[in-house]
C-alpha cells in the first residue's frame, strides 16, 4: 500500500537529510511515516480528518 504512493518530505526538515521528520502521502486519505523509517508503521488519517488537524494546528 504505501509503496505505491508518492511521498514529502515535511518542510519543517529544513532539507537536512539527516533530520527527523515526517513524510506524508496524500491520496484519498492521508499516510504519516517516519522518514527514517520508510517500511516502519503508518498513520492514517481520513481527508475530513487531515483536513481538521491541519486546521487545528494553523
Amino acid at each position: 500500500m504505501t509503496r505505491e504512493r508518492t511521498w514529502r518530505k515535511s518542510s519543517y526538515s529544513e532539507g537536512d537529510i539527516d533530520s527527523d521528520c515526517v513524510e506524508v502521502s496524500l491520496a484519498h486519505d492521508a499516510l504519516v511515516r517516519d522518514s527514517k523509517n520508510a517500511s516502519g508503521d503508518v498513520l492514517a488519517f481520513s481527508a475530513p480528518a487531515w483536513q481538521s488537524l491541519l486546521s487545528w494546528l494553523d
